[in-house]
């Protein structure tokens, strides 16, 4: 099966794929918008999860074949195998995501009651909340989709499709191993690291359809320079030292569409407003621990519920009238906040408080020895030795402190008093 997607062209769909695609549980995603709120400040941000969640596995697909396409597997049903699995857990490594926000994990049961039997002999703390990657594996295994899965792709499990989603998952890895090799580190990493198929589709679609231009990069140059470094037998994502420079351009486009699109002032008043009604006492929305009942709960439900109670944070949301920024500043002292919130106290204006931010990465803080760490090698010096690209790059040090956002709501009816008095009082 062919279809045609406004980022990759045309894109090609295995017999497994089109069969996990056209589940119930996978076409739920077209009712979860990517960027949530978002769609309030870009007005062509609408489109979905399902959409993206194809992309990913394409991407999958193509970071796949550029990193093995000279690889001496054993067999070729081998490199198929281990091609079709990453491509199924980067189609599904989303499709537990609830409705609009990640504020609507709140609501959502312990663990505990999800009972993901794959879970049973996991060392994991059953008595924490669910969030969605739980939702994910619950879906993955527990569910319909692990049906499809093994009857679409014999020689593939549900539960190894889950592994690659969740690397910290214990399973048989013989299944990731060819030869000495174990494939199975470099494979997750396509599927979730800091250079994955998921960031390589998601930069280029939401800034394609927010309409801006931050989140551009140069994906084909990073895909051809992509290849695996081994490490006791292990094998680890690498990436040609020629192509560093376009991973730095990665990171700071990444950099910037958090500071200017996924933190945009108006986006994140909506998802405060939404996390005041799901922390209230008189929050009726509670997500499901049930599968067959979560698959019903998507964007356009808790819009209808928002709109059907009685409580304030919900009907602004429902109604379009959020608080408006009244105070916005960047990278302040925490002195200089608590001022600015004593002012508010005096007053007795109602505010919301959110801080946004933002780091370059997570190889501020990684060893040579984590297990995620991607290499650097260089093809055409022999005696180069490689490493993690945390110690190849200066980009990191560049970037090394954290951007910060502070920002003031206050309710559109007293906007303007809040003006004045910040006008005229020092903070």
């Amino acid at each position: 099966m062919e279809i045609r997607d406004p980022i990759h062209g045309s894109i090609q769909l295995s017999d497994v794929e089109v069969a996990v695609i056209e589940s119930v549980e996978f076409q739920r995603l077209r009712q979860i918008k990517q960027l949530g709120f978002s769609e309030f400040s870009f007005p062509g941000a609408t489109h979905n999860r399902f959409l993206h969640s194809i992309g990913v596995s394409h991407v999958a697909g193509q970071v796949f074949d550029s990193i093995f396409r000279a690889y001496p597997f054993s067999k070729s049903s081998v490199k198929n195998r281990l091609r079709q699995t990453v491509k199924l857990a980067s189609l599904l490594h989303d499709i537990g995501h609830g409705p609009l926000s990640h504020a609507i994990e709140q609501v959502m049961p312990k663990l505990d009651k999800l009972n993901i039997k794959i879970y049973a002999d996991q060392k994991i703390d059953q008595t924490r909340q669910a969030n969605h990657e739980d939702y994910t594996i619950k879906f993955v295994t527990d569910s319909a989709v692990a049906k499809i899965i093994e009857e679409n792709s014999p020689d593939i499990t549900a539960k190894h499709v889950a592994c690659l989603i969740d690397k910290n998952l214990q399973c048989d890895e013989s299944f990731f191993t060819d030869g000495l090799i174990n494939f199975r580190p470099i494979l997750s990493q396509i599927v979730s690291s800091e250079l994955d198929a998921d960031r390589m589709d998601y930069l280029e679609r939401d800034s394609y359809f927010c309409g801006i231009n931050y989140g551009k990069i140069d994906k084909d140059w990073l895909q051809q320079n992509l290849t695996m470094h081994i490490v006791k037998d292990k094998a680890f994502l690498a990436l040609n030292r020629r192509a560093l420079y376009a991973f730095d351009d990665f990171l700071i486009s990444r950099h910037h569409m958090h500071l200017m699109v996924y933190f945009h002032h108006k986006s994140i008043v909506y998802e405060e407003m939404l996390n005041r009604y799901l922390a209230s006492p008189d929050c009726k929305f509670f997500l499901p621990a049930a599968a067959s009942e979560y698959v019903n709960y998507t964007d356009y439900k808790l819009y209808e519920h928002l709109a059907s109670v009685d409580n304030q944070w919900a009907q602004r949301i429902a109604q379009r009238r959020p608080y408006r920024v009244a105070l916005e500043l960047h990278n302040q002292d925490p002195i200089r906040i608590e001022n600015i919130q004593a002012i508010f106290k005096k007053f007795n204006i109602d505010y919301i408080y959110a801080s946004s931010n933002v780091r370059l990465s997570k190889y501020h803080s990684v060893t040579s020895e984590d297990q995620t760490n991607i290499y650097v090698v260089d093809q055409y010096d022999k005696w180069d030795i490689p490493s993690p690209v945390g110690q190849a790059t200066q980009i990191f040090q560049k970037y090394e402190g954290a951007r910060v956002i502070d920002r003031f709501y206050v309710a559109p009816e007293r906007y303007q008093e809040a003006k004045k008095i910040f006008n005229e009082v020092k903070y």
